[in-house]
C-alpha cells in the first residue's frame, strides 16, 4: 500500500503507539513561540515520535504551515485537530509537531519535524494536509519548508 495513503499511515501510527514512540509533551502548553514573524503564538499541544535505531536521528527540516479556520471557535478546532493526528503521524518521516494558535490573528500554525526535505514536500500534498486546507478560509492556507539548523 501507497505509504502516504492515509489507512497506512492509521496503521503505521497505531504500530508506533503500541511500540511506547509516541509522546504528547505537555511541558511547553501555553508557552509563547516564536515563528521568526513578529507574532506571538501560543503553544496548544505536541507530539514526538522516537526514531527507531536505523532512522536519522536529527530531522533535515521544518515544515510550517499557517491558515485560517473557517466557521469554527479557537476551542472547537483545538479539540477537531486530534482528529487527523492518526492520518499524518505515521508518515514517512515524521518526527515532531507543535500546534500553534495565534489569539490577534485567530490564525493557526504548525511547526512539524521531517526527516527529509522529500518527505516534508509529500506532506504538503497528503490527506492530512488537504483536509486543512479543505477546512480554511479560501487563500489563508501557506506552507514554508525550512532546512533544520540543528547539527
Amino acid at each position: 500500500m501507497d505509504p502516504m495513503h492515509p489507512v497506512t499511515s492509521l496503521f503505521q501510527y497505531l504500530k508506533m503507539l503500541s511500540q511506547n514512540r509516541v509522546h504528547f509533551l505537555k511541558n511547553r502548553v501555553g508557552q509563547v513561540y516564536d515563528l521568526g514573524d513578529g507574532l506571538e503564538w501560543i503553544i496548544f499541544r505536541e507530539i514526538h515520535i522516537d526514531p527507531l535505531p536505523n532512522e536519522p536521528v536529527i530531522p533535515e527540516v521544518h515544515f510550517r504551515p499557517r491558515f485560517h479556520v473557517t466557521g469554527m471557535s479557537l476551542r472547537m478546532n483545538i479539540l477537531f485537530s486530534l482528529i487527523p493526528i492518526p492520518f499524518f503521524a505515521g508518515l514517512p518521516g515524521f518526527r515532531s509537531k507543535i500546534w500553534l494558535y495565534n489569539l490577534a490573528t485567530g490564525d493557526f500554525s504548525g511547526w512539524y519535524e521531517w526527516v527529509t526535505a522529500s518527505d516534508a514536500e509529500a506532506y504538503s500534498t497528503s490527506f492530512a494536509a488537504k483536509f486543512m486546507t479543505k477546512r480554511s478560509t479560501p487563500g489563508s492556507v501557506s506552507f514554508q519548508i525550512i532546512p533544520s539548523t540543528k547539527s
